[in-house]
Formats: C-alpha cells, structure tokens, sequence
C-alpha cells in the first residue's frame, strides 16, 4: 500500500511537471509537435532497449491490439492534445488544479465498464472534489458557471481529464505483459493517432518547429511524465486498483501550483487555495473509504 502511495506522489509530480513544461514551450514548440514526438520519442527508446521483451510479449498483445491501439489514442493521445492546446489559452495552475477532476472519471467509467463498487463515503470524496474543479472553472465567480463564462483553455482540460478517466478504467482490461510491452503498444496506438492531427496542424500554418527551449521542454515530457510516471501509475493501478489509485491524481495540483508560483511565476489566487483544500480533503475521505471497500471484498 505504501509503495504504491510513493509511486503515485512521484507520478502526480512528474504529471505536474509536464504542465509545467507544456506551458513553458507555447511558441517554441506547437503542440502537435509537442505529442507526436513526445510518443514517438517514447516508443523509440522502449523499442531500441527492450525489444526482446516486447517480441516475447507479442502473442499476449496481438488478442488485444486494437484494444491497446485505441487505448493509447484515447489516454495518451486525445488527453495530451487537449492538455497542450490548452495551456495556449489557460493557466499551468488552472491546467494542473484541474485534472484533480481525473477521479470523477474514473468513478464513472469504472461503474459503467466493470459495475465496479463505489462507497458512500468515496462518493462524498469524489464530489467535493469535483466541486474544487469547479471552482477554478469558473474562476471563484460562479456567475461565470450560469452564464458559461468559462475559459477555453479550462473547458479543453475537461475533455483531457475525461479521455485519462477512461484510460484510466479501461486499464484493468489490459493483457498480463511487461510493462515496457504495454507502454510501447499504446505509444504506437498514440503516434499513429498524433499523425493526422500533425497533418491538418501544418496545413492551417499551425506549426512551430522546436527550439532550444522546445527540445527542453520535449526532453523532460518524454523522460519523467511520458515513460517513468506511465511505469509508476501502471504499477500503483495494479497494487490498489483503478479507483484508489484515480484519487490520487488529486495530488497534482499541489505539485502544479507549487511549480507554476516558483518556476514559472504564475499568480496564485485565494480561490485556487480553496478548490485546492476541497480537492485535497476529498481524495482523503475517498481514499479512506476505499480502504474500507478493499478490507471487506
């Protein structure tokens, strides 16, 4: 239990780090180029390093291969668009406080895919949390909620956070293989799905090719958010399961803010301090309503 609450807390940091960076290259690297070479980047050193392992990993893949393709489309490709794209028009704490929302999700997809059981007290949890997430959608003015005065950056880190909650859920479904076989099958399903989105990137003008700054940027996505969290929050998934571990997303905005107010000199504000305190005593309550669950089965 304790290894895996490690693993999560360095996952949300490296996860926190990635918004960081993603709002550190807008206009030294275009997002599309930020994704496609962040999975193909993935994928190539999986592939030169461990190729062995995913040739022997092939027969227990080739089942399911359009279930990973897919998989990795939709939670590695579809979250990262929208993440990136996002940062264009919003904040790196809004972007960070936000996938706090990822539990709501996961919740979700996980009841609708598997029925799994979901207690009083995680849905308690999970609804004061949601309500932190609202509160940095509209800002702290909840006049912009009735009249949809929403940023558009906010509203794409939804879309984002509802691609990962059903990665997140579908992962149970996943075939019994190394992880380096697992992460490479999704980064293959990730890049070929980034291809046509780099294609009608270029055709609108859209591109901004890398510079010093952007292969930075591109460096640290693919080492810490990209490959070592992926390992982290696979491994923490199977030690307590989807939900349990879908809480503690609610870890990176914490990480998020910290980093954006010290590295990138964002301003915090007192309303991110209150959606941060109902997100952080909601993954409490959830988590020690999970335990329960778990004690019981």
């Amino acid at each position: 239990m304790y290894k895996a609450y490690a693993l999560l807390a360095l996952t949300t940091l490296f996860w926190a780090g990635n918004s960081i960076a993603g709002k550190w290259a807008v206009g030294h690297a275009s997002p599309m180029i930020l994704v496609a070479v962040r999975w193909a980047g993935v994928m190539a050193l999986l592939y030169l390093f461990k190729r062995k392992q995913i040739a022997a990993d092939w027969p227990a893949m080739r089942p399911k291969l359009a279930y990973l393709l897919l998989l990795g489309a939709v939670g590695f490709t579809v979250f990262s668009v929208a993440l990136y794209y996002a940062l264009v028009y919003t904040t790196a704490i809004n972007a960070s406080i936000l996938q706090g929302g990822m539990p709501l999700f996961v919740f979700a997809a996980s009841f609708v895919l598997f029925s799994s059981r979901i207690g009083w007290g995680q849905a308690i949890g999970f609804t004061l949390s949601f309500m932190g997430v609202i509160v940095i959608a509209v800002r702290g003015e909840w006049i912009n909620l009735i009249e949809l005065g929403i940023n558009f950056g906010d509203a794409l880190m939804l879309i984002a956070i509802i691609a990962y909650g059903i990665y997140t859920a579908a992962l149970r479904s996943k075939p019994q293989i190394h992880w380096t076989s697992l992460i490479f099958i999704l980064c293959v399903g990730a890049t070929l799905a980034s291809l046509p989105m780099l294609a009608v990137e270029a055709v609108h003008g859209k591109t901004v090719l890398p510079d010093m700054r952007g292969w930075t940027a591109i460096a640290y996505i693919i080492i810490f958010p990209s490959l070592i969290s992926q390992v982290f929050y696979i491994r923490a998934v199977e030690l307590i399961g989807a939900n349990r571990a879908g809480l503690f997303i609610n870890l990176l905005p914490v990480w998020g803010a910290l980093l954006a107010v010290s590295l990138i000199g964002e301003q915090f504000h007192l309303y991110h301090a209150a959606a941060l305190a109902m997100i952080l005593v909601g993954i409490g309550l959830a988590e020690f309503s999970g335990r329960k669950l778990s004690r019981r089965k």
